[in-house]
C-alpha cells in the first residue's frame, strides 16, 4: 500500500495536478467544505476514486501537518454514512509520504441501480471531470437512469424521414463495400432495399433508423440539430483584444463527412513545427498527430449517447494553449478506462451504428470510418509516442467521456518554488487566519520579512487578505 501510494504521489507531482480518479486535499484546517461534492462525484464515477488528506497541491503536493488525524478519519466515516443518499462506501487507511502521515480514503463506486449518489441535505449530485467536480443537471441525471437498460436507441426509426433522406453517394459506396467485404453474409442479398433493411439502415417500411441516418443521411441535423461537432481554439496573443475564440466552427452532416471536415479544421488550426528528417526532407509536423485526432473524433461520434437526455448535446473539441480536449455525451459502455487499448475488446454503446460504419468510407479521403477491431486506442497511443507526446488522458464521468492530449512541458504550479520564509508563513496559515503580529510572535520573523512574503503569496493566489484600510487585517489560505 505504502509503495503504491508513493508511486501515485510521484505521478501527481510529475503531472502537476489531481486526476479524475485521485483528489488531494490538505486537511490542515479540518475537512474542507468541497469534500462533500468530491465524495458524491467519486461514488458516481466508474470505479470510484481515491482521496488523500495531508498533502498540499498548491505547493507541489508537499506534506502538511494534520492536527488530529483520528478526528479527520472519524469525520470522513460519519459524513460518508449520514450525508449521502445512498450512503458512500469508504475504506480509510493510514499512509506516509516523505516521512509524514497522510490519510487515504478509497471511495467505492455506488451500485449503478442506485445512482446518482447525492448529498442528502441539498439533493445535489456530482460527477468527476478531468478538471474537477461538477453538479449534474436534471437532464444529465436521466443518463444514470438510462444506463440501467441496454442501449438500443440507434435502432429506432426516425419519424418523418424516408429513403430520399439518405445520401445516394454514401449509400452506393456502402452497398459496394458490404458486397465486396462480406459476400457470403450481409452482402449476399442482391436487392438493395432488403440489404439496407437487414443491415439496420432502414426499417421494414423503408424508414431510416437513427443509425442509418447518422451514418448515411443527407443531413441528419434536420432531425438531430445537436448531433454536431462544436470546435474552437483558444485565442492567440496576436489575436485582437477581447477575442474569445478562434476558428470556431460547427461541423454538420453525416458521420463520414463530419470526420473529413474535422480533419480540415485541425489542419487549419493546429500549430506545426518544421522538421528535417535524416534524408534531408523538410516537412511540417502538427502539434498533435492528425491520425490520433481522427481516431478520437471517430470514437466520439460513434460512441456518443443517443438517448433523449443527450439529444441537445454536441461533441466538443477545444484546443487550448497546452492541451487538446475532445468530449462527447455518454460514458464508456462495457469496458473501463484501465482496459482501453490493453485488451482486444470491442464494446459498443451503439452496436447497430458501429456495424454500419464498418462499411462506410469518408468521401474526402476514402478511409474507413472505423474498423471495429479495437485498434483505435493503440493507434492513438502509438502516434502520440512517435510524436514524443505524453499518453492520452481518458476520463469516464459516466455521463460524459473526455480525451485530453497534452504537450510535454508542464506549467510550474504557483507554490512549487516558494522560499523557506514563504513556506513557513504558508504553513502557519493552515486552518486559521492570522495577522502580521500573530505571525511575528509565532514564527519569530520580522514584520518587513513577513509582509514581503505575504505579498508574494497573494500574488501567486495562495493567500488572501481579510479586512483592509481602517479595519483589522489578517491573512488566510485560499480555500481548497
Amino acid at each position: 500500500m505504502i509503495h503504491d501510494l508513493i508511486e501515485l504521489v510521484d505521478r501527481l507531482r510529475a503531472t502537476g495536478g489531481d486526476t479524475a480518479e485521485v483528489e488531494v486535499k490538505s486537511g490542515a484546517g479540518g475537512l474542507p467544505a468541497s469534500l462533500l461534492a468530491t465524495l458524491s462525484a467519486m461514488a458516481n464515477h466508474p470505479g470510484g476514486g481515491l482521496i488523500i488528506l495531508g498533502l498540499d497541491e498548491a505547493t507541489g503536493f508537499r506534506p502538511v501537518p494534520l492536527p488530529d488525524p483520528q478526528a479527520l478519519k472519524q469525520g470522513l466515516a460519519h459524513k460518508s454514512r449520514s450525508a449521502f443518499t445512498p450512503p458512500v462506501n469508504l475504506t480509510v487507511t493510514d499512509g506516509e509520504i516523505d516521512g509524514e502521515p497522510v490519510i487515504v480514503a478509497q471511495v467505492h463506486e455506488c451500485d449503478p441501480s442506485m445512482k446518482p449518489c447525492r448529498i442528502t441535505a441539498s439533493g445535489a449530485a456530482y460527477v468527476r471531470g478531468y478538471d474537477g467536480d461538477f453538479q449534474i443537471s436534471a437532464l444529465e441525471e436521466q443518463a444514470f437512469l438510462a444506463a440501467r437498460q441496454p442501449p438500443l436507441f440507434d435502432r429506432q426509426p426516425v419519424p418523418g424521414a424516408n429513403r430520399d433522406d439518405l445520401d445516394r453517394e454514401l449509400i452506393a459506396e456502402y452497398l459496394k463495400s458490404v458486397r465486396q467485404r462480406d459476400p457470403h453474409g450481409l452482402g449476399r442479398f442482391q436487392d438493395d432495399a432488403e440489404l439496407l433493411r437487414r443491415a439496420g439502415v432502414t426499417t421494414t417500411n423503408g424508414t431510416p433508423t437513427v443509425a442509418g441516418l447518422l451514418a448515411l443521411g443527407t443531413y441528419p441535423q434536420e432531425w438531430f440539430p445537436r448531433y454536431v461537432i462544436q470546435a474552437s481554439a483558444e485565442p492567440l496573443d496576436t489575436d485582437p483584444v477581447g477575442s474569445r475564440a478562434r476558428n470556431q466552427m460547427t461541423i454538420t452532416g453525416p458521420i463520414p463527412r463530419m470526420m473529413d471536415e474535422a480533419l480540415t479544421w485541425a489542419r487549419r488550426t493546429f500549430d506545426s513545427t518544421i522538421v528535417s528528417d535524416p534524408s534531408g526532407i523538410v516537412r511540417d509536423v502538427p502539434v498533435y498527430p492528425y491520425v490520433a485526432f481522427r481516431e478520437i473524433i471517430s470514437n466520439a461520434l460513434i460512441h456518443r449517447d443517443l438517448d433523449q437526455w443527450s439529444i441537445g448535446m454536441a461533441v466538443e473539441v477545444r484546443l487550448r494553449r497546452n492541451r487538446l480536449i475532445v468530449s462527447n455525451p455518454g460514458g464508456l459502455y462495457g469496458i473501463t478506462v484501465d482496459r482501453l487499448g490493453q485488451d482486444a475488446v470491442t464494446s459498443a454503446r451503439n452496436a447497430r451504428l458501429v456495424a454500419i460504419c464498418q462499411h462506410v468510407r469518408t468521401p474526402g479521403s476514402g478511409a474507413r470510418v472505423i474498423e471495429a477491431l479495437a485498434t483505435g486506442i493503440p493507434i492513438v497511443t502509438s502516434a502520440l509516442a512517435e510524436a514524443d507526446l505524453p499518453p492520452a488522458h481518458y476520463v469516464d464521468a459516466a455521463i460524459r467521456f473526455t480525451v485530453v492530449l497534452q504537450q510535454p512541458a508542464q506549467p510550474v504550479r504557483p507554490g512549487e518554488d516558494l522560499t523557506a520564509t514563504e513556506l513557513m508563513i504558508y504553513d502557519a496559515l493552515a486552518g486559521t487566519a492570522r495577522s502580521v503580529t500573530d505571525l511575528t510572535n509565532t514564527l519569530g520573523l520580522s514584520k518587513p520579512n513577513i509582509r514581503k512574503a505575504l505579498r508574494e503569496l497573494r500574488t501567486r493566489g495562495l493567500v488572501e487578505q481579510i479586512g483592509g484600510p481602517g479595519k483589522p487585517t489578517s491573512y488566510r489560505r485560499r480555500s481548497e
